[in-house]
């Protein structure tokens, strides 16, 4: 050792910045006599630099430094106080590929304290890239501190350093392309890729520089763009195995999918996470359906995804704990949000995300870690988004864009997140987010779902109607019901409060299981209303002395259960024990009024699909089949309760159920009426018109009109199901012409949505069996989606007769007052379609619009006004409603074909509008021309009936009286029984400037002395066999009205008097006897037949159309 070594080392300190650190201490102390034979003075004062750092700093420091000519590395660690362990640092530099032959520990002592150096000889195990000397060891410092500080992962993808020398920042984009590839069923490893990388460091630079090009958010490098792109597809050339070729073509394919990307945002460069937008279609090989968009978030510490059906979606956002699948967890989520948001305003969405450093956390701190990974994955989504500053796009800063504007992102609360609101919307504010707290609906200042029992009281709405289908009104009358969850739960809770005649015989949730084979009614009531009320309550909570006899309370850990004699009846077993597994499979099968599904797990599949179709491996042992359900009835509070396939498999059989995202919709409406109210008043209170606590106070007072107008949404859409549903078979044609139309256009996927295939179809059509509720609910959704897109490409929005539709999404008391503000809602366009879209599917179906389509030649846009203009001109909303209000005093059945009878008037007239006014169809104007006389219409057709129409309105109206409907709504029920024809006879009534009640009576007389009704009654009769057919009656009715109106035109011209319409269908007949005497002669023929074919129909229609050529 050199004698002066103390010496030299003073010198160089005493001329350094470390002077002040060292000033007073003794270096032959600091510096063992191991350490000053192994170093020389210069490492030693460069090693105090470090240690000055590792003081100040408080955290390890790391220093590289390399022999070129040994082809060796050497590292120094420094840490305080404590070593640093082998495992820890072997760990990091072998992922780093590197292999340790060397490392020896040094304690120095400094102020009584000890500093640990490490010093480490490394070599390297891949070839080694050319690297910038001067970089390099920053590059290495930077990962090994990051990984160290688990801000990076801790795998083989640093071996990248140095084979490729990039850093790490450029590390982490490989890092996560691939862990969003290992999400989308990308058939390579992640170990596969990383050998691919490295063994072709070329290739992986030109990557990164293609990535870092395409993204510079101050420069445009298309130019170096386009070059490095064709680079790497010649070098791809070069490649000699297949499975590294496709590799580096799936990420240059997510390079051309990614739109954005927040890798130069400041949060990226801190290394906190990488995010970025995908635009999904453009993805190869992505699992179907396709979200419009998506972000992937990527951090050591968390992985997020966020899939969106729509630029302006909506939906939950869960902490999942499917590590390995979260983004197949999250897509059928969001194919289950589409549809269930067909009755909101924004399209589906979902999101999730998973946490990566849990494990050994207790409940509290994996609380806060969950929530901090929250927060984070909302920061990544929001630095991707848009923002509206004074109603003018703002787009994210440090961000190149390669997709359109797009400002609208909302979220909700879901599994793990139900008390995040307030922490997304403290986010959005943080962002100055033009959402503010709509950002996440049901915070502080929002709806409370649980409160309000939203979504339990829109699923019983399903229920109720269920149960009334089958004579039964559960709100009177008592039901059993097996159901699944506890009181705590919102769903479960709330919905088991819903009726007082509820016999909760058995129960289950993942802890206990609850029997009560003879409840007494109103004490176990009251015993569900306390455990609900009580914080945290479990099935152990509920007062077992109030449990009928053969009941009890059982842990799902006990090893076998007791069966009673009541246990042994209500589950049909002969069994003394049962697991407690084997207990539940058989409650799941028992003969129950009700199955209320309040929980979370999937229960029930179809006998065709396994367990591991399911993917849900906690509840394999429960499950069971659709065809051993034995409940009556299904209500599903909660969701993915059933397969799709469980669930038509239950309903084939005759069971009674929709579909979770039918049943449970309230919840999604609720929420968006929030965001679009909160979005409304913010304008009052940027002006200063509305304070916030004012605000608040206003969206608690409208909260049960809120309500109101999300139940009605359930009560409706329930209400056209049941509808089509009662002549499904009948409409088979016509529902699978409309399948195939929205397959050809890319829309649905029959595969995807459990739909019937063609042979499928044509065995139902052998059996007069047509589609099953839960499969019409699908169809519903679509037609409602197909209907909202094509509404939203039109300027239907920007008409003022539509204002009002705007108005009536809002609750009543604030319509008038804050009507200007209503009228600029930012989404005025996207509420208005939804809606309409709303309105005519829910009254007339949802196959009706395709049809019209094939019939007149109409677009979406064309139906929607003519719709809007039928309803207004006949009023027809009003006796829609006033029918709605006969809940249980009308027989169920007798109300659905009153029902019918409003939609079929509506359907014929929406017809006529179309084929009378094909070109543009002016709203107010032709409001303005048919209404007063349609209201005149209505006051005369009791004195202008004559003949069969008389008997058909009079006989009419007598059988809804005896149905038990009231007198006035028989009447007007009975009046458009016979008004198909009612444009008809004002477009007459115009051209003719005759009266209202004489051209009716013309026109009537004409029908009776024609026994033109007898002619569309067998019209109507003809049976339908395909598509063509039934085209060619809708035709052939068609041509009957028009030459009914013809020939009322043409007698009214004839003569002078318009008063006298009755005289003159004498004079016109009697003057033209032969060819009457020749008609009737031809009518008395065909009806002699029992039923008139296709054929004899439409002989009578051209004899009917051949009288208009007896007048010149």
């Amino acid at each position: 050792m050199n004698i002066n070594w103390i010496k030299d080392l003073e010198n160089h300190i005493n001329n350094s910045e470390v002077k002040e650190f060292l000033q007073g201490k003794n270096l032959q102390e600091i510096f063992p006599r191991g350490y000053r034979d192994d170093f020389k003075v210069i490492d030693a004062y460069e090693d105090f630099i470090k240690i000055s750092h590792l003081v100040k700093l408080q955290a390890l420091q790391v220093k590289l430094t390399d022999d070129s000519q040994a082809k060796q590395f050497y590292i120094k660690l420094y840490s305080l106080d404590k070593a640093v362990t082998l495992s820890q640092s072997m760990s990091i530099l072998e992922s780093m590929g590197l292999e340790v032959l060397l490392e020896k520990p040094y304690q120095l002592k400094l102020n009584g304290n000890s500093v640990w150096l490490h010093h480490f000889t490394l070599q390297r195990c891949h070839e080694l890239c050319a690297y910038d000397h001067g970089k390099m060891p920053r590059y290495f410092r930077e990962l090994f501190i990051s990984i160290w500080n688990k801000e990076t992962e801790n795998d083989a993808f640093n071996q990248l350093l140095f084979t490729t020398c990039l850093k790490k920042n450029n590390i982490s984009i490989l890092r996560a392309y691939t862990a969003y590839l290992n999400q989308v069923n990308f058939p390579y490893s992640q170990s596969l890729i990383i050998e691919t990388l490295n063994a072709h460091p070329l290739i992986t630079l030109k990557f990164i520089k293609l990535f870092l090009y395409k993204f510079d958010p101050e420069n445009n490098l298309r130019e170096k763009f386009d070059q490095t792109h064709q680079e790497y597809l010649e070098l791809l050339n070069e490649i000699e195995s297949l499975d590294q070729d496709l590799i580096f073509k799936r990420f240059l394919n997510l390079i051309d999918a990614t739109v954005r990307t927040n890798y130069f945002h400041p949060a990226q460069q801190n290394n906190a996470y990488i995010s970025f937008k995908f635009e999904s279609g453009k993805i190869t090989k992505l699992p179907h359906p396709h979200p419009v968009y998506e972000i992937f978030v990527y951090s050591s510490r968390f992985e997020g995804i966020h899939l969106r059906g729509g630029k302006v979606a909506r939906g939950g956002l869960r902490w999942s704990d499917r590590k390995e699948d979260y983004r197949t967890e999250v897509l059928g989520l969001m194919k289950a949000q589409m549809v269930k948001n067909a009755v909101i305003v924004p399209a589906g969405s979902k999101g999730g995300f998973i946490t990566k450093q849990t494990a050994g956390l207790d409940r509290d701190e994996t609380f806060e870690e969950v929530r901090t990974c929250y927060q984070l994955y909302i920061h990544a989504l929001l630095e991707l988004t848009d923002n509206l500053i004074k109603g003018k796009v703002q787009h994210p800063p440090l961000t190149h864009l390669h997709d359109q504007e797009d400002p609208y992102l909302v979220v909700a609360a879901d599994k793990g997140t139900a008390t995040f609101s307030d922490t997304a919307n403290e986010v959005s504010e943080s962002h100055g987010f033009w959402l503010q707290d709509a950002f996440a609906s049901g915070g502080s200042a929002g709806y409370d779902h649980k409160v309000m029992g939203i979504t339990a009281r829109g699923a019983w709405e399903s229920v109720k109607r269920h149960f009334r289908g089958l004579g039964k009104n559960i709100q009177t009358e008592k039901f059993t019901v097996l159901a699944i969850g506890d009181m705590s739960g919102d769903v479960f809770g709330n919905g088991m409060l819903l009726s007082p005649t509820i016999q909760l015989v058995a129960a289950f949730n993942h802890l206990h299981i609850f029997i009560d084979p003879s409840p007494d009614i109103e004490t176990s009531f009251t015993e569900r209303q306390r455990l609900f009320k009580l914080p945290r309550s479990n099935w152990t909570d509920y007062n077992k002395s109030l449990i009928s006899k053969g009941g009890g309370i059982f842990s799902r850990k006990l090893k076998k259960i007791r069966l009673s004699a009541q246990l042994k009846a209500l589950t049909g077993s002969s069994s003394n024990y049962l697991t407690p597994d084997e207990l539940i499979n058989l409650l799941l099968k028992s003969p129950v009024d009700l199955l209320w599904n309040g929980g979370i797990g999937t229960y029930v599949k179809a006998s065709s699909e396994t367990n591991e179709q399911v993917k849900d491996k906690t509840n394999d042992n429960l499950r069971i089949n659709g065809l051993e359900l034995k409940a009556k009835v299904i209500g599903e509070g909660g969701n993915l309760g059933f397969t799709q396939l469980g669930r038509i498999e239950y309903a084939r059989k005759g069971g009674l159920v929709y579909t979770d995202s039918i049943d449970n919709s309230a919840g999604v409406d609720c929420s968006d009426h929030e965001v679009n109210l909160k979005i409304m008043l913010a304008q009052l209170v940027l002006k200063g018109e509305l304070s916030m606590q004012d605000r608040n106070k206003l969206l608690s007072d409208m909260t049960d009109d809120i309500a109101q107008l999300c139940l009605q949404n359930n009560y409706d859409q329930t209400q056209i199901i049941d509808m089509v549903l009662l002549h499904s078979s009948e409409s088979m044609h016509e529902h699978n012409r409309f399948i195939r139309h929205l397959e050809s256009t890319k829309v649905l996927n029959r595969k995807i949505e459990y739909l019937p295939y063609e042979d499928a179809i044509t065995e139902r059509n052998s059996q007069n069996k047509g589609l099953f509720g839960p499969e019409l609910c699908i169809l519903l959704s679509y037609s409602k989606l197909t209907y909202k897109e094509a509404l939203l490409a039109s300027d239907l929005a920007n008409e003022p007769f539509f204002d009002e539709t705007l108005l009536e999404y809002f609750p009543a008391a604030i319509q008038q007052k804050y009507k200007n503000e209503i009228l600029a809602h930012p989404l005025k366009r996207e509420i208005i379609a939804t809606q309409l879209s709303n309105q005519v599917i829910n009254q007339i179906g949802p196959g009706f619009g395709f049809r019209m389509r094939e019939e007149t030649g109409a677009n979406i846009v064309s139906i929607a006004k003519a719709y809007a203009i039928c309803k207004k001109v006949f009023n027809t909303d009003k006796l829609w409603k006033e029918i709605q209000l006969l809940d249980n005093q009308v027989n169920e059945q007798n109300r659905y074909a009153s029902f019918k009878m409003v939609s079929g008037f509506l359907e014929r007239s929406i017809s006529w509008l179309l084929r009378h006014h094909p070109a543009h169809m002016d709203v107010e104007v032709l409001i303005k021309r048919y209404l007063n006389d349609s209201i005149r219409l209505r006051k005369v057709i009791p004195h202008a009936l004559a003949g069969q129409a008389r008997k058909t309105y009079t006989s009419t109206k007598r059988q809804l009286l005896k149905q038990k409907f009231p007198e006035k709504i028989a009447i007007e029920l009975a009046e458009i029984s016979i008004l198909a024809s009612a444009f008809d006879i004002i477009e007459i009534k115009i051209s003719q400037r005759s009266n209202t009640e004489n051209t009716a009576r013309l026109f009537f007389a004409i029908s009776e002395r024609l026994q033109l009704n007898w002619i569309r009654e067998q019209i109507s009769e003809t049976n339908i066999r395909n598509h063509w057919h039934q085209l060619a009656v809708a035709n052939m009715r068609n041509e009957l009205h028009r030459t009914q109106r013809q020939l009322t035109e043409l007698i009214l011209k004839s003569v002078k008097n318009k008063r006298h319409t009755t005289k003159a269908l004498k004079q016109w007949m009697d003057k033209y006897d032969y060819a009457i005497r020749r008609y009737d002669q031809i009518l008395s023929e065909l009806q002699a037949f029992r039923k008139l074919d296709f054929t004899m129909s439409s002989v009578a229609v051209f004899e009917v159309r051949r009288l208009l050529s007896l007048t010149p």
